[in-house]
């Protein structure tokens, strides 16, 4: 397996728990790389093994081409950004970026240069002797990743870093976190059950569920061709529809019956065949609503429903509406230039459209 950091076919159970089951993942240097899924699905398991501080069943991790399984976390080439930060209170923002450097009995000139290097970094210089009790959590969370990274590790691994921050810090921290990984070019591996947060840091994600990948791709790729119906709706939200098989197209597109809502036309990126049984997925915000039927056509997928729903966001309005057996979800943005202009209330009826394009095929779970 070729790779910076190369997870191989690891495993690690605890009593009869199998929290990480044969995972082998590989991650280029310099690449901001997340572990992503719900609680228990092992994504920390798995960084914890990165560390050092769970021992692998079997399997080895290697970074830079050097195998490190059976190393102690202090002998490993990464260093670890926990939830809660870690900082000694005791210490102040100085003391505690200089804290690693000091334990490896760094010169003194070394320690001075790196932790004001770090203190510029993450902005905080002016703070340099306050205790960590008279920071922000913003700004406790900068001074935890300027100590991990004083010591120039080959990885920083930070382990659901945002989770105590309220949503505003959050949005912030996650543009600062960019900002030094562009900085300083370490690898990253961030491990979050928040798909957003995991979608606007990352160059690659690997979505993790029940101690297995589901999938590993771009965050574009993961959202736009999700490979299992798992996949699809732990990264954002989606309307799911089950059918049957009736016709297959050129260049990938099928026709699905699904019982009330027709026959959609959409496109399918693996190999199907007629009569096949497949789960169908639509994005809330690919679907269009229009008072009137739209003109037909081989390229419209078109079926009615009542508004059963209605919650304003702000910048969208999002519309449960009731098609026969099924509850859709679709999502307008609220702008004068959106080019829609339509505004239902409850109980109206509405034409829900949507392009062959935006419609996804994805496998039943337990399928290949």
């Amino acid at each position: 397996m070729d790779g910076f950091l190369v997870i191989d076919h690891v495993s690690k159970s605890f009593g009869s728990l199998r929290a990480v089951d044969k995972v082998s993942l590989t991650v280029s240097q310099g690449e901001a790389f997340s572990l992503l899924g719900p609680s228990g699905c092992g994504k920390t398991t798995l960084l914890r093994m990165i560390a050092g501080f769970e021992r692998l069943d079997c399997g080895r991790i290697l970074v830079g081409g050097q195998d490190i399984t059976a190393l102690p976390p202090e002998q490993r080439p990464v260093n670890t950004v926990f939830q809660n930060y870690a900082l000694f209170p005791h210490l102040n923002v100085w003391e505690n970026i200089a804290f690693g450097l000091r334990m490896s009995r760094r010169p003194r000139e070394e320690i001075r240069s790196g932790v004001d290097r770090m203190l510029e970094l993450v902005r905080l210089s002016e703070h340099a002797r306050k205790r960590p009790a008279q920071l922000s959590g913003g700004q406790r969370q900068r001074v935890a990743i300027a100590r991990a990274l004083v010591n120039r590790p080959q990885v920083l691994l930070l382990d659901e870093p945002l989770a105590a921050l309220d949503l505003k810090l959050r949005q912030h921290m996650l543009m600062e976190l960019n900002a030094i990984h562009e900085q300083v070019g370490t690898t990253f591996i961030y491990v979050t059950h928040d798909q957003g947060e995991a979608m606007s840091l990352s160059d690659r994600i690997a979505v993790m569920n029940n101690g297995k990948v589901e999938q590993v791709d771009s965050p574009v790729h993961l959202y736009e061709t999700p490979r299992s119906s798992f996949v699809a709706s732990f990264i954002g939200d989606a309307n799911f529809f089950t059918g049957t098989v009736v016709e297959m197209q050129h260049e990938g597109y099928v026709r699905v019956s699904v019982e009330g809502l027709g026959s959609p036309l959409v496109l399918s990126k693996g190999t199907v065949s007629a009569n096949q049984t497949l789960r169908l997925m639509v994005r809330p915000e690919k679907i269009s609503l229009m008072l009137k039927r739209p003109p037909s056509g081989e390229r419209v997928n078109a079926f009615r429903g009542i508004v059963e729903d209605i919650a304003y966001f702000g910048s969208h309005t999002r519309y449960r509406i009731i098609a026969g057996e099924h509850s859709i979800l679709a999502q307008l943005q609220r702008s004068r230039f959106s080019g829609g202009d339509i505004d239902p209330v409850r109980g109206t009826e509405v034409w829900m459209t949507f392009h062959p394009d935006e419609g996804r095929v994805v496998m039943l779970e337990g399928e290949a």
